[in-house]
């Protein structure tokens, strides 16, 4: 069985129509998930997994089947299964077992899918590469000297291997689509508040959002339709009459040539941009060319807003409630080392800078103007959508990094999320979407499109990515 190739749509079809069984399937992509270790993707696979394909199994003999019954998922380390440990790549949790199911696990479990393992990420969601967990580096499937993007890159590593059919992550700033892109998968941001976040490892929580890695859009919207509705455990959760929208096929994409084309994008990616964008035209779709002046701050702006909450959502790791403990020779010390031992040394950057933003002499210099200027990037982006049906950028600004490149320089690593922090600032949908490959040391590294919508626009994006697929003859 090739499980690497292997979609849900067709696996779905297989399964009902008995051409397969869920056991079958479940071993088949245990197979390749202890084949493929060394890329250090999983921290743990399950136990269970050979049980859960029976439960599976009943459901579909009885009838009750969803289109992700028996489908092998990966979950990435900060999203709750009951039971099992959920450390965000962290020491600070390295031990801490899931009391309850976050929400979106409760709604694949209900779906009938099976949990295989939990995937690698950064230290509590912070990073672009999958190099900041405390358990070690993930490996990029298409080469493994090469970062798989982050910080769900074991979920996309995982996906891209053929050691599951699907996938979550989460997305704070792009660490759904930047894997997805380096990866050679796709991978979907959805609009903030469709997907509950009740059951997730808060990082920055108004930024925050769950979403699916999938091998096709479709099998990207089978998974999406699972897992957003509204959950009263989530304040933020948007109620499901107020996410419905009328569907209208999109027709008008618009690019943002100036914030395309900025400073450190690889001539390549742009080339690859070109093509894809041309791709499109002959498919029928008219390209504009707009203006967002605001996108230019998004990195500035996301840098201070997220380690603002980052700061915040971590002050309760203290060493005294939950979490790793340190004995010092007195309770101040006892909070300093449980704290500079546990987190790793960019959760502990992030931190610093988020205090520092927050304090009293800096709040209205950085953290006031940042969130000034967020409302003017969302004012930029409505006003965008009033000519536009989705805007399209690349993804990522070069293709995947090799391990350890960039390291020693955070900031070179921050500048990676250009294309996709604006998309979390405004709350808005966007989906990454394999667009081709450059070689490179004689090694194909992928490359992806990104297609931005209006909130609760999914439905535009999953059209025109199918749209996309059959331009470029994507066959997986």
């Amino acid at each position: 069985m090739d499980v690497k190739n292997l979609t849900i749509k067709q696996a779905h079809e297989m399964l009902v129509n008995k051409k397969m069984s869920v056991l079958e399937l479940a071993e088949a992509v245990l197979k390749v998930a202890n084949e493929t270790k060394d890329l250090n993707a999983y921290l743990e696979i399950f136990g269970d997994v050979l049980v859960q394909a029976e439960t599976a199994q009943k459901m579909i003999d009885s009838g009750k089947a969803t289109k992700l019954t028996g489908i092998p998922f990966a979950m990435k380390d900060n999203i709750l299964i009951k039971g099992r440990i959920a450390s965000a790549s962290s020491k600070m949790l390295e031990n801490y077992t899931a009391t309850y199911d976050a929400h979106v696990t409760k709604k694949l479990r209900d779906a009938g899918a099976v949990f295989i393992g939990r995937t690698n990420m950064d230290e509590f969601a912070m990073g672009g590469s999958t190099e900041n967990s405390a358990f070690g580096a993930t490996k990029n499937p298409h080469d493994k000297t090469r970062v798989p993007g982050g910080s769900s890159g074991g979920s996309a590593s995982a996906l891209s291997a053929g050691a599951c059919l699907g996938a979550l992550g989460t997305d704070t700033g792009g660490s759904i689509r930047q894997p997805a892109s380096f990866c050679g998968v796709v991978g979907l941001k959805p609009t903030y508040g469709s997907v509950s976040r009740s059951g997730l490892i808060a990082m920055a929580s108004s930024l925050d959002q769950a979403g699916p890695f999938a091998k096709t859009v479709e099998d990207a919207e089978i998974i999406f339709d699972c897992i957003k509705g509204h959950d009263p455990m989530d304040s933020t959760a948007y109620t499901d009459d107020f996410q419905r929208k009328n569907f209208k096929k999109p027709t008008v994409i618009g690019v943002p040539t100036e914030f395309v084309h900025a400073k450190g994008v690889d001539a390549r990616v742009l080339k690859n941009f070109e093509e894809s964008i041309e791709k499109m035209k002959k498919a029928g779709y008219e390209v504009k060319e707009i203006s967002l002046p605001a996108l230019a701050h998004g990195l500035s702006v996301y840098y201070i807003l997220m380690p603002a909450e980052v700061s915040s959502n971590l002050a309760r790791f203290d060493g005294v409630r939950y979490g790793y403990h340190a004995d010092g020779a007195n309770l101040l010390e006892d909070y300093m080392r449980s704290r500079g031992e546990g987190f790793g040394r960019e959760v502990r950057r992030r931190i610093l800078l988020g205090t520092y933003v927050l304090s009293s002499g800096y709040y209205d210099a950085y953290y006031g103007r940042a969130c000034a200027v967020r409302e003017m990037l969302k004012k930029d982006l409505e006003k965008a959508f009033k000519d536009v049906d989705i805007i399209a950028t690349p993804t990522t600004p070069t293709p995947a990094f090799k391990i350890g490149e960039k390291s020693s320089d955070p900031l070179q690593m921050y500048l990676a999320d250009i294309f996709t922090v604006p998309v979390n600032i405004a709350g808005v949908p966007a989906i990454s979407i394999p667009s081709g490959f450059v070689e490179e040391d004689g090694a194909k590294l992928p490359l992806g499109i990104q297609f931005i919508a209006p909130h609760f626009g999914e439905s535009a994006l999953f059209s025109a990515g199918k749209d996309f697929e059959k331009a470029i003859g994507y066959n997986i």
